[in-house]
Parts: structure tokens; C-alpha cells; sequence
């Protein structure tokens, strides 16, 4: 018998039980368009990171206390004079204190509650944040402990309109300061939303708040990442006393890391969530390949005349095989194809969905992800598509003939 006639044969025993061939298909499209959907999501929320963590300036490094990722460590670990003597190594440059105000901002009945940072001019560089009018705190305003803000775009927005806030005075806890400066719009970066700060000088917030330690730290290095992280560790080791030949940073009293280091472990858990998700999507394309197997075996115990019939007329036991399983891939293929394109536009909706609300968000297809996506699906048509074929290969012509539903 022809490879022609059996595909042919193949086709119109699928077209023949549509109802039937879109049920069996069902599971497949379900399963494959779930394991393309959460690869693609992962990747894309993974790029979304990345690319904010890419927006900062090169070599940035972030110092902070332990006490912020490991409940009940002690949050005054950084001082002031960590930060002086870090400002002294070669190996970096740019660094600026960080002390957090934790009051309202308020201009006549307009309130907000937002992140101020009591930093330096510093700052602002090593996260590339640009001025949008007006100017950025000086060396000045930190000398004279001055007080005088710069407000995010949102901030100043929420706060004054479409008015320029330049030259007006705000109202910080207990404390009154003039507006000198607001940032451009810069968006949303690490789930946070960067128009709503509100920066004050570093001095300024030491005397309000009367706090000593410092909430975090930033810096650039000078060329080397690793390096200048090495000598600020070392560097803070000494200051702290802490003996810690064996690099084990769960005796440290505080992290240092570097974009690029924030970089790797996003990607790193991002990849594991990623993988996890799509294991569990391809549990429903094994339990579609089940479903195929239990639909093709109703196929052969119907048919079983019609097997019978061929097999009277010459077709030999690897036609009937073949041709259940061409059956069998055609299915998990075309309900793969309509589940590769169902995740995709799920995807993306779900990708032009978050932009909305997180900043952009880009669709990342992973080429990979599909093609082992076709190969599920085609695997998935050959191994539960092998018993139904096996069975219907294996009758007796003569029995099938006689055989009665």
C-alpha cells in the first residue's frame, strides 16, 4: 500500500469524526500553549528586570545592612564612617550615603507618603536619573545642611499640577523646604516607582531624623566590579571586626553587590522559575497524550470492521500501523501548531497588559521553548499513539469481518 493512500486514509478518518478529533486535540492545544505561555512569560518579566537593572549607570555597587533581607539583624551596621573611608579607596568612586525619611510630604491640602531619600548629588549619577528643570542638589546644600528637595516627576505632579513647583515650599514632617528641582519622568525600575522619590541633602535628613547610620549605601567602581567589591568587603571587615577568612557572608553584617551580580541572580531565578512553571504546564500535554491514547483505542474498537475489510484487500499489518499512527501526530501536531499560537497571543496580551501598570514590559519568545514545544507534542503523538496502532495492526481479518458492535 502507498504512503500516499495511507495518509490519505489517515486524513479522512480525522475529518470524518470532527467533534471526536477536536476533543482529542484539546488536551494537546491546552497542555502546549500552557508550556509556551509560561516560558514566554518567565522570559519576558526576566528581560523586564534585566533591563532595568541595565538602566543604571556601569558599575554600580549597593551597600546596605543585613537587617534588611534577615529578620531581626540589626539595621545600623553602615555608618558615616564607612562611608568615609570607602570614599578614600581607589577602586571606586561616585559613592553617596542614603538615609531614609519616613514622614509625609505635604503642600496646602494635597498629601502624599513617599520614598525620601537623604542622599548627595552622587546619587543621582550613579543611577542615571536626569534632571527634568531646575537643578539637583549641590555641595552646597550639603555643607549647609539646606533645606531644599528635588521631587520626583509624579510627585511634583501629584503635588502641584501642571504648575511648576520651582521656588515653592513643601512641607516634610516638621520641617519646610524649598523646591529646587524635579526629575524627568524616568518610570517604573525593580517594581518601583521612581517619579514618586522625593531627595533631600544627606546633611539635611542626619539632622532631622537624628539618625547616625546610614539605611544603604551607593557607589560606581572604577573599572573592575569584582575588585572594587573585594575591597569594600575587606574593607568593611576590618572596620567591623569581623574575622571571616572563609568569605561566608552570613557572618557579615552587610551585602555588597553589583549590578552585575543583581544581573546573574535574576537570571538565575527567573530560568529555575521558569523551568518549574513549564514542568508543571507540561503535566496537562502528558495528560492530553493520555486522552489521545484513550480516544484512539474507542477509534480501533469502532473501526474494527473496516480494519478488517483492508486487511482482507491486501493492506499488511504496518499500513493499519502507520496509518494510526499518522492519525496520532496529526492530531498533537495541528492541536500543538493551534496551542504554540494560543500561548504566544496570550502572552502578549498578558505582556501589553502589564506595561499598563509596571512600566514596559516586552514580549520575549523563546525560539527554544517552541521547538521543544513541537517536539512535545510530536513525541507526545508517537508514544501514546504506539498502543492504539499496535492493537488495530494486530487483528485477525477474519475476525475483525466478523466481529459486531
Amino acid at each position: 500500500m502507498l504512503l500516499r493512500d495511507t495518509i490519505q486514509t489517515a486524513h479522512r478518518a480525522i475529518v470524518a469524526h470532527r467533534m471526536r478529533s477536536l476533543l482529542t486535540m484539546l488536551g494537546i492545544i491546552i497542555g502546549v500553549g500552557s508550556v509556551v505561555l509560561m516560558v514566554s512569560v518567565g522570559r519576558s518579566f526576566e528581560r523586564y528586570i534585566l533591563d532595568q537593572v541595565e538602566s543604571f549607570s556601569n558599575n554600580l555597587i549597593e551597600l546596605y545592612p543585613t537587617g534588611y533581607e534577615k529578620f531581626g539583624r540589626t539595621l545600623d551596621s553602615v555608618t558615616y564612617g564607612d562611608y568615609e573611608a570607602i570614599t578614600g579607596l581607589t577602586t571606586v568612586k561616585s559613592v553617596a550615603p542614603v538615609i531614609f525619611i519616613t514622614e509625609k510630604v505635604q503642600y496646602g491640602t494635597e498629601e502624599l507618603s513617599p520614598n525620601i531619600f537623604g542622599t548627595t548629588s552622587n546619587f543621582f549619577a550613579n543611577y542615571g536619573l536626569k534632571l527634568g528643570e531646575g537643578r539637583l542638589l549641590s555641595e552646597a546644600d550639603e555643607k549647609a545642611a539646606r533645606s531644599v528637595t528635588v521631587l520626583g516627576y509624579e510627585a511634583a505632579e501629584d503635588l502641584f499640577g501642571q504648575r511648576s513647583p520651582l521656588g515653592e515650599r513643601v512641607q516634610i514632617g516638621s520641617r519646610s523646604y524649598t523646591v529646587v528641582g524635579v526629575m524627568q519622568s524616568v518610570g517604573s525600575a525593580l517594581m518601583q516607582d521612581l517619579d514618586t522619590f522625593v531627595f533631600v541633602p544627606f546633611t539635611t535628613a542626619r539632622s532631622a531624623t537624628g539618625q547616625k547610620e546610614l539605611s544603604y549605601m551607593t557607589m560606581q567602581a572604577v573599572e573592575d566590579d569584582e575588585l572594587a567589591l573585594a575591597d569594600v568587603t575587606l574593607l568593611l571587615r576590618q572596620r567591623h571586626g569581623i574575622d571571616n577568612p572563609e568569605n561566608d557572608y552570613d557572618k557579615d553584617d552587610f551585602r555588597a553587590r553589583s549590578a552585575e551580580q543583581a544581573t546573574k541572580i535574576v537570571g538565575q531565578v527567573t530560568l529555575g522559575l521558569t523551568v518549574f512553571i513549564a514542568l508543571i504546564a507540561g503535566v496537562s500535554l502528558l495528560v492530553g497524550g493520555i486522552g489521545i491514547m484513550n480516544i484512539m483505542l474507542v477509534s480501533v474498537a469502532e473501526r474494527t470492521r473496516e480494519i478488517g475489510l483492508r486487511k482482507a484487500v491486501g493492506a499488511r499489518g504496518h499500513d493499519i500501523l502507520l496509518q494510526f499512527l499518522i492519525e496520532a501526530v496529526t492530531l498533537t501536531l495541528v492541536g500543538g501548531s493551534i496551542g504554540i499560537i494560543g500561548g504566544m497571543t496570550l502572552g502578549m496580551i498578558l505582556a501589553a497588559a502589564a506595561s499598563k501598570y509596571i512600566g514596559y514590559v516586552p514580549f520575549v519568545l523563546s525560539f527554544p521553548a517552541l521547538l521543544a514545544a513541537v517536539l512535545m507534542a510530536l513525541g507526545t503523538g508517537l508514544l501514546f499513539g504506539i498502543v492504539p496502532a499496535k492493537k488495530a495492526a494486530s487483528l485477525s481479518p477474519m475476525e475483525a469481518i466478523r466481529w459486531d458492535k
